[in-house]
């Protein structure tokens, strides 16, 4: 749903099917909307939510952006049963193609536009959902989400930036326990180790994203741009390398009988039985 007016100058209704956008004043909400599969990136997803962040970046009338999903979780990350839409010449999942065509740009959006983004993490926040989460400039978490660097569950490595955004976040040793270990990661911890801003009980966390959100889309946005770009300046200059470098990475793991083996598993709901190749 694209609520118009002020916001004419956003993609017309019909060119979102994956995605809600909502215009309040100068604020806009992005919001994941595919809750049966919680709110899992497949390729409409992926165009949709390219397109709508692309939008909204470019409008001026836009102070602030938030970015959250609908029903009961921000997003389960990609969907693994939309992977045979994009292959290699040799028959294994295109992740790079996706990656740097699709994912990637999104990331990179978020990070640059001249305007604070607030990411509403309503609940799990996994994968490259979680990629989608660190890449805004605030997060505010309910009490309820958890965060989950989940790639390495099916024999992948973390990509969307998040290889680069989790430590800068958290430091050495705890980005590469998420890397690794692919453990849930409560709220509370996720508070605790500096991965988001904010913790708020359920019942009272959509009033304070709409309070962030207003208060945000009311402030300085020149200030608030500025701002960014030290801190993109002073963290984020090889961004476009580190994304290369994932894409590349993650192409290789794709072609491995141990991704092979964990996608299976997911898809079957069992444990996965890795070989180590």
């Amino acid at each position: 749903m694209l609520t118009r007016g002020a916001a004419d100058s956003l993609p017309a209704m019909s060119e979102y099917k994956t995605v809600n956008v909502h215009r309040e004043g100068a604020a806009t909400t992005i919001e994941l909307n595919r809750p049966e599969t919680l709110n899992a990136w497949n390729t409409q997803l992926g165009h949709d939510l390219l397109a709508a962040v692309t939008a909204v970046a470019q409008d001026d009338g836009v102070r602030a952006v938030v970015v959250t999903g609908a029903g009961r979780a921000f997003s389960a990350g990609a969907d693994l049963r939309d992977l045979s839409s994009d292959r290699t010449a040799d028959g294994h999942p295109d992740v790079r193609r996706v990656l740097t065509e699709r994912y990637n740009p999104i990331i990179t959006t978020i990070r640059t536009m001249p305007k604070p983004v607030l990411a509403a993490v309503n609940g799990p926040a996994v994968g490259i959902g979680l990629s989608l989460a660190l890449a805004s400039d605030l997060i505010v978490a309910s009490e309820s989400a958890y965060l989950l660097l989940a790639f390495v569950n099916i024999g992948l490595v973390p990509d969307g930036g998040s290889s680069l955004f989790v430590p800068t976040r958290v430091g050495f040793a705890r980005a590469s326990e998420m890397a690794m270990l692919g453990e849930r990661i409560p709220a509370a911890q996720a508070l605790e180790w500096g991965l988001v801003n904010r913790v708020v009980p359920d019942d009272a966390f959509a009033g304070e994203v709409a309070a962030l959100r207003d208060r945000l889309a009311a402030g300085p946005t020149r200030s608030y741009a500025g701002a960014k770009r030290q801190i993109n300046h002073w963290l984020y200059t090889r961004m476009e390398e580190q994304l290369e470098l994932e894409a590349d990475i993650q192409q290789e793991m794709a072609g491995s009988p141990d991704f092979a083996e964990g996608v299976a598993a997911f898809i079957q709901k069992r444990p996965p039985v890795f070989e180590g190749r």
